[in-house]
């Protein structure tokens, strides 16, 4: 494993100093082309962000509505929350993307509706979607896991359904799935490069197009291999402060 190491440090490194191999002078922050493609490529975390910001919050929110009916009694109610966790979790994120752009605006001027889908709520739209029959799993199995008896002793001082789940289930089950939650998270951010087939401005379609001019992939996917890994950081770190001010911890809860 070392030597395999070392010869991997000594490529990199004669790379470094031969133009003829590598090519890091575009994204050489001491040369003015350098610089500007480097401010080019860090223009996209903001489309990153918002993007990814939007899909998980719309992907919560359609995740716990098709969590509830999992946990019914009656079969059909339940059947609702199977049949769309497998649907969804079947479909390819890249084909049901190109669906929801451009299959659509069709339906809906199909049904007399002028309404246009731009890229960036193309992305949301699909990848909330693709992850909110994820998100369901981490729902059902949260609330499930909490004691029965949460549930029954809330009825006996009078709360509803809608109240044992808001003030009783809902935050402790939030407590045992927020790392799960936060994986998801995550893995809407790297799969938000999908968004770039369809001509959105973020992090991936910004090295895309200095590619195509500069004609160095792999420096420029090499930056933006660091700019998602700096943006995960970020996110866990957040989490992880997250999670202790909830006190995220199986051992915390009763």
């Amino acid at each position: 494993m070392k030597k395999y190491i070392l010869l991997l440090s000594i490529l990199l490194l004669s790379g470094c100093s031969s133009s003829d191999i590598w090519g890091w002078y575009v994204i050489d922050p001491s040369t003015k082309s350098g610089w500007n493609n480097i401010v080019f490529l860090a223009g996209g975390f903001s489309s990153t962000i918002l993007l990814s910001i939007f899909a998980a919050l719309l992907s919560i929110t359609i995740g716990l509505l098709i969590a509830l009916p999992g946990m019914s009694n009656n079969y059909i109610i339940r059947s609702i929350n199977r049949v769309y966790v497998e649907f969804v979790r079947a479909i390819p994120l890249l084909p049901m993307l190109f669906w929801v752009f451009y299959g659509l605006p069709v339906i809906f001027k199909s049904l007399g509706l002028d309404i246009n889908i731009d890229a960036f709520w193309g992305a949301v739209i699909t990848l909330a979607i693709s992850d909110s029959a994820f998100t369901a799993e981490i729902f059902r199995a949260g609330i499930q896991s909490i004691h029965r008896g949460q549930t029954e002793a809330a009825q006996t001082i009078g709360l509803n359904y809608y109240q044992t789940m808001r003030h009783v289930i809902l935050p402790q089950a939030i407590r045992r799935i927020l790392p799960p939650l936060a994986n998801q998270f995550i893995y809407i951010v790297k799969m938000s490069a999908f968004a770039s087939v369809i001509g959105m401005q973020e992090l991936t379609r910004r090295a895309n197009e200095i590619v195509v001019t500069e004609y160095r992939p792999l420096e420029i996917y090499t930056l933006l291999i660091f700019e998602y890994l700096i943006l995960v950081l970020i996110i866990s770190y957040f989490v992880r402060m997250l999670e202790k001010k909830m006190g995220s911890n199986e051992n915390q809860i009763g």
